[in-house]
């Protein structure tokens, strides 16, 4: 018998060669069919075109900037004290202001300066600080002297305002080692720090400072903002060096951060330190440590409810917004707000800041010079003032400030268009970052950015340097200010160098756009009416600007407010939003000229 087994297998061997059979069958009917159809006709191309992409040409106005500097008689030249050690505060510079000293209605001019370090040889004539009378036409002459502005410290930033409400605008200086308040007596400047108790720890590193109402009883705080704990052998501890350079000027990464100063005014000539009470002094939640590196800083109210907030620009470590709670305390909210942090998640090298509604649709922005190989950061608020979005790289900005180490950003309408234009200053901390690092340069020229307008791709546009004149300078830049110091209507800018002269540039635009300048004065105790907002219609457009003259790096610029116009030649509505919460609204102005306007 055949086992079980064997007649499965045999059975199973029998359907597979009747299988293999048909398919041969299949296959062979298969290919016999293929071989007897008739060939294909031949390929024929359609042609297609793509629909016309329609854009609207972007044509950059030709704007001069010349630099006059040496013919508008100004000799100044910054000096850090640096004798070869690469102490950090050598390469970070000093900041300018322009306001107006001698109440002549232009805009005067002071330079901050450092000076020689305590364990240096002593210079010949010790560095001090500049002021610069203004002769109404863009002339200047140095009066330091006559005011007696005799004073040597190693100067870092600066803010003007008339802080004891008696007509004449003083001077508050921050520096490595003690500040400086110097009130002005019409013909000279006194010392009054200690007096007015401003002057703060000698061991602190001050940076920027603005004077502002807090508390909203009318008169001018004072906040100070801090950068890093410092001294010389801190400086050595730390030790930064690149390799094929050895000791360098670096990033603060590696330092402690520290707290910045609030100085309630008191009405009498005197302040209080309010700082511990009032919110602003931020601790690292791990650690417990100060968590600021400040440097820029900006008092702003950013969501309209009639206190001013604080934005803290910081390097290495987030940005602080300090919101302004309305009962004497401040919440530090920039994480939450969308400010802290770069576009992706980082914490930026941080320098200067400026903030505008440069879009002229009522949303507000706040630009960030950041440090090299990254880009300026542009906080753009979405529909919401308490939320915020990095929008530089789809505004423009992005890409072509990457590569830059930028310093003082500001926004101006240079050309008088009715939109709001952004300038960076440029240049870097080390000397010889060259030889280790071929993409950055030390002396970098400055970036103008154009404003487009929304209706384009992108709102900003970079501006050629051959558009430019003598802007396209390359400099070691820090600070930059600007004003009308030639009283024809457009912004001319200062723009300050660690260790070298500052640079004067004159607005020479010829666009023949309209224009008009607005000089607000306030109440009694903030005559110069610092955050005051104004709104004005004209051509179906509304532009917004704030008077606040602590912009960009260290730095304060004029307080008239200067709006284009285009070709538009009739102001539609005028609204003064005054700082004590009064509404007014100015019936009738005249174009391409300074008006004054009076708090009612």
């Amino acid at each position: 018998m055949v086992p079980a087994d064997d007649r499965v297998i045999g059975k199973a061997l029998r359907w597979s060669g009747l299988a293999l059979l048909a398919l041969g069958l299949v296959v062979g009917l298969t290919v016999l069919m293929v071989r007897r159809q008739p060939k294909a006709p031949p390929e024929t191309t359609i042609q297609q075109q793509a629909p016309e992409v329609v854009e609207r040409p972007v044509q950059v106005p030709k704007v001069q900037f010349t630099d006059v500097t040496s013919r508008a008689g100004i000799e100044f030249a910054h000096f850090n004290g640096a004798t070869g050690e690469k102490l950090l505060p050598e390469t970070m510079g000093s900041g300018a202001a322009f306001f107006d000293f001698d109440n002549d209605d232009d805009a005067d001019l002071l330079l901050v300066n450092s000076t020689a370090w305590p364990h240096s040889p002593a210079v010949q004539a010790a560095p001090k600080p500049a002021l610069y009378r203004n002769d109404g036409n863009g002339g200047f002459s140095d009066i330091s002297e006559s005011v007696g502005l005799d004073l040597s410290i190693y100067g870092t930033g600066v803010a003007v305002a008339d802080f004891d409400a008696d007509g004449r605008v003083d001077l508050f200086m921050t520096a490595v080692g003690g500040n400086r308040l110097l009130k002005n007596l019409g013909d000279r400047y006194l010392d009054v720090t200690q007096e007015a108790g401003v002057g703060g720890d000698p061991e602190e590193w001050s940076a920027s400072a603005a004077f502002f109402d807090y508390d909203n009883d009318g008169d001018l705080d004072l906040f100070v903002a801090n950068y890093v704990r410092w001294s010389r052998q801190i400086d050595f501890e730390v030790d930064y060096r690149l390799t094929g350079v050895g000791r360098a000027y670096g990033p603060p990464t590696n330092y402690e951060g520290t707290f910045p100063y609030l100085y309630r005014n008191d009405g009498d000539g005197t302040f209080t330190d309010v700082s511990a009470q009032s919110g602003v002094q931020v601790r690292n939640e791990v650690t417990g440590v100060p968590a600021g590196k400040g440097l820029g800083l900006l008092p702003i109210d950013a969501d309209a409810d009639g206190w001013m907030d604080l934005f803290v620009a910081n390097d290495t470590v987030r940005n602080f917004f300090l919101r302004n709670l309305g009962d004497g305390t401040f919440e530090e909210s920039a994480a939450f707000w969308g400010l802290g942090y770069g576009r992706d998640g980082e914490a930026t090298g941080a320098m200067g800041v400026d903030a505008a509604y440069y879009r002229n649709d009522g949303e507000l922005g706040f630009a960030i010079g950041n440090f090299a190989n990254e880009m300026t950061s542009l906080y753009i608020s979405q529909g919401d003032p308490s939320l915020y979005a990095d929008e530089a790289i789809g505004e423009g900005v992005g890409a072509p400030s990457r590569l830059m180490l930028s310093f003082g950003v500001l926004f101006l309408d240079y050309d008088l268009d009715g939109r709001l234009d952004l300038l960076q200053t440029n240049g870097h901390l080390e000397g010889e970052i060259n030889t280790v690092d071929p993409s950055q340069t030390y002396e970098q020229a400055p970036q103008l950015f154009w404003n487009a307008g929304i209706a384009q791709r992108q709102t900003f546009t970079p501006v050629p340097g051959n558009l430019i004149g003598d802007l396209n300078t390359p400099l070691a830049g820090r600070g930059s200010a600007t004003a009308d110091v030639d009283g024809d209507g457009d912004l001319d800018l200062l723009l300050t160098q660690v260790g070298r002269p500052p640079l004067l540039l004159r607005n020479d635009q010829q666009t023949g756009n309209h224009w008009l300048r607005l000089k607000l004065i306030g109440s009694a105790s903030n005559w110069q009416a610092i955050g005051a907002r104004v709104e004005l219609r004209a051509g179906g457009t509304t532009q917004r600007r704030q008077v606040m003259p602590t912009r960009s790096y260290l730095s304060q610029s004029e307080l008239p407010l200067t709006f284009g116009l285009g070709q538009t030649a009739a102001v539609e509505s005028l609204t003064v939003f005054w700082p004590d919460g009064t509404v007014q609204t100015v019936p009738e102005i005249t174009v391409d000229t300074q008006t004054t306007i009076e708090k009612p």
